[in-house]
């Protein structure tokens, strides 16, 4: 029998967990140990920060490959033109007051051997530990004529905070009328209800600017992540808007022509005026080379430390780890540094690392005022994360319009908090 929490033990219950990952184990003897990070995202970030605050005597570097990171929670806003762009800009001056060493290269070359790697810049970096934070990539050739031109014309806006502002331009050009297909991959993908929030709020711009045009989802699955609590929010406020067509109906993407915007599945083709390619997705191309990744091109991980089950002394945290029930989210990465951090700094000292246990937030907007969540709790069973129990505990079904608010003030400061937390 599923037994629900509420809200205070679900905040008890997070607050546990993010304290059990948070403590510190004894020190690493003398001198300065180099851990070297590679990825400067949420994953990344919060392994640099969590490792100096639990040894200030380690030499951590932080490698990355542009200057301002771009973070893509909260960013469909951008493309609705509810938030500016610069709301998910962020530098790395803060971390480097804290002491991390932030190199802005990037990685060519990992010597597992050697423990080092070889930088765009000619440097070379020696590690005792390597954590790598990969991201994704997107498959290649996964979807015929899913070339440069057609990803430039029809932008994923997926992991490229250019493409937002790409998406936001033509959907303000486009005429009344016209038709915004979007396009979900398969799982396992980054940030799972990401696709279903932006087709929600675009359908907010149309409702309110283009009342006669709709948006198209071409889902390559058969269900999705809160679809009731999507479903119902779309009948709600957008009836008529938005049409998800699911894999047994012909939802899955094989093929786009980018000249003349047609999205063609086994089904139908359908011609957009705005479209939003999202194509199936792999870890992202540090995993190959430092290693890290298997056939299904993900990382698979010890749970507790994070370290590679196909390197030694190589850590794999974010959306590339292979982590169970875990979703691929900036909540659950950061979760994950912290955890790696404290299993570095235990191993180091010769200490056996805790078992560890994961929370996850996620805020999905449907309207400036108007949001729905999933909340996890995940714990150790059988070497891999599984769901708690009382997890996941998503917004009431019935919510009314002050529930409904409430989440959505609940997403900005989960947004504010956690860029807070890990760029400062």
């Amino acid at each position: 029998m599923t037994r629900r929490i509420t809200r205070r033990q679900w905040m008890k219950a997070a607050a546990a967990s993010t304290a059990a990952v948070s403590l510190a184990t004894p020190l690493f003897a003398q001198g300065q140990t180099p851990i070297v990070i590679i990825g400067g995202g949420f994953g990344g970030t919060s392994c640099a920060r969590a490792l100096r605050k639990a040894d200030p005597k380690l030499k951590i570097t932080l490698v990355e490959t542009n200057p301002v990171y771009t973070a893509l929670p909260h960013s469909n806003s951008v493309i609705a033109g509810l938030s500016d762009l610069k709301a998910q800009q962020f530098n790395y001056d803060a971390i480097k007051s804290d002491g991390v060493d932030v190199v802005i290269a990037e990685a060519k070359a990992i010597d597992p051997a050697k423990k080092s790697v070889s930088l765009s810049n000619g440097a070379t970096l020696n590690y005792e530990r390597l954590v790598v934070s990969p991201g994704i990539a997107f498959q290649p050739n996964a979807i015929a004529g899913c070339d440069e031109a057609a990803m430039a014309a029809m932008p994923p806006a997926y992991k490229n905070g250019d493409e937002l502002l790409v998406l936001r331009k033509q959907i303000e050009a486009m005429k009344d009328g016209g038709v915004v297909v979007i396009s979900s991959p398969v799982n396992p993908a980054r940030c799972p209800p990401a696709p279903y929030e932006r087709a929600s709020l675009i359908a907010h711009v149309l409702k309110e600017k283009k009342p006669r045009s709709k948006v198209i989802i071409l889902d390559a699955k058969e269900s999705f992540t809160m679809q009731k609590l999507f479903e119902a929010s779309w009948q709600q406020l957008y009836p008529g808007l938005i049409e998800w067509v699911g894999l047994s109906q012909g939802g899955a993407l094989i093929e786009v022509d980018a000249k003349t915007k047609t999205l063609s599945t086994d089904f139908d083709k359908y011609e957009a005026a705005v479209a939003s390619i999202i194509p199936p997705q792999i870890a992202g191309r540090i995993a190959d080379i430092a290693g890290v990744a298997d056939r299904t091109g993900w990382c698979p991980v010890d749970p507790v430390t994070f370290e590679s089950r196909l390197q030694k002394n190589i850590h794999v945290i974010g959306d590339a780890a292979i982590a169970g029930a875990m979703p691929r989210s900036a909540s659950a990465a950061q979760g994950q540094a912290q955890i790696c951090a404290n299993a570095i700094v235990a191993l180091l000292a010769g200490n056996k690392p805790a078992v560890p246990a994961l929370s996850s937030s996620c805020y999905s907007l449907i309207a400036p005022d108007y949001a729905i969540s999933l909340k996890g709790r995940y714990r150790m069973a059988d070497d891999q994360y599984v769901e708690a129990e009382g997890s996941p505990v998503t917004s009431p079904q019935n919510g009314d319009a002050a529930v409904r608010r409430r989440e959505a003030n609940e997403a900005e400061d989960w947004y504010r908090t956690i860029t807070g937390q890990v760029f400062g």
